[in-house]
């Protein structure tokens, strides 16, 4: 085990056995535990199974009632692994909190995240779990703009994909959203893990990104809410996906390289938020 996983393992633990439990119908947040300058909340929730973690990075300095926009940083792995990287980290290291002056949130989820809600399995509801759980828990415990116009979406491989499937599937609920290396064009599920998150080709389709860019591009014309940047393992998939965007003239911010190591660390995480927060007209 790398010594990274054996930290993270051993910060549940802590949390788990020092923690009082809020709780609210079915869900079962605790107080926050601050770890290595991280908020890290224990959720249990009828939507994932056992124990899932949300963190939370806020700046060290907000004026006085005022509400900070958020960051959601969406985990390409299941639980705590970390095999690339953790993309938190990566944002405490570079000051992004504070250099941005945003909120930064990760969840943990219990199975291989893909964002979607399975079709019969009532603990792989993904999707269900960020918007009814960790959003507005976040929103209740924390400072932040809790609207449309304050939640951005940031992921890469199939972060990414989860990150442009949420804002298309619900977009009155985020701002922006932004994907670096991603399989976009995907039309079955099945590689990386996906099939038993999606369940059927149906339910997959719900949440294929090339039905949904087409199913809401009228709406996409109107503001510029995906960004799309770099690549190391799927250029061809951006490249396609920047084509068909182009089609619809939905715009989008878009950047082809430069080819970097597919992990959290390699380079990317900065320049990604930074498009991603950029002024853009206010949702309605």
């Amino acid at each position: 085990m790398n010594s990274g996983r054996l930290v993270t393992m051993t910060l549940i633990a802590v949390v788990a056995a020092t923690l009082p439990v809020i709780a609210d119908d079915d869900v079962h947040v605790s107080a926050a535990q601050v770890i290595g300058g991280v908020r890290v909340h224990e959720v249990r929730s009828p939507y994932q199974k056992g124990t899932t973690l949300i963190r939370v990075l806020i700046p060290d300095s907000v004026a006085t009632g005022a509400r900070v926009r958020t960051v959601y940083l969406l985990p390409v792995e299941a639980g705590v692994e970390s095999r690339y990287g953790d993309g938190l980290k990566e944002v405490r290291e570079k000051d992004l909190h504070n250099k941005l002056g945003v909120a930064f949130v990760a969840p943990t989820f219990s199975h291989l995240p893909w964002y979607a809600d399975h079709p019969t399995d009532p603990q792989i509801r993904q999707e269900s779990y960020l918007l009814n759980v960790v959003i507005p828990e976040v929103e209740r415990m924390y400072r932040v703009q809790a609207d449309v116009n304050g939640r951005y979406l940031l992921g890469f491989s199939k972060s990414g994909w989860g990150a442009w499937s949420l804002l298309m599937r619900h977009p009155d609920q985020f701002a922006r959203a932004s994907a670096w290396d991603a399989p976009l064009m995907m039309t079955a599920p099945g590689k990386y893990g996906s099939g038993p998150i999606f369940g059927s080709q149906e339910n997959f389709d719900g949440y294929c990104l090339r039905n949904l860019v087409s199913k809401n591009a009228d709406r996409l014309k109107t503001s510029n809410r995906l960004v799309l940047t770099g690549y190391g393992n799927f250029r061809s998939e951006h490249v396609q996906m920047h084509e068909l965007l182009e089609s619809l003239a939905i715009p989008h911010m878009y950047r082809d390289g430069p080819h970097l190591k597919h992990d959290w660390h390699s380079g990317w995480v900065e320049e990604t938020c930074r498009l991603l927060l950029e002024p853009t007209s206010e949702m309605k």
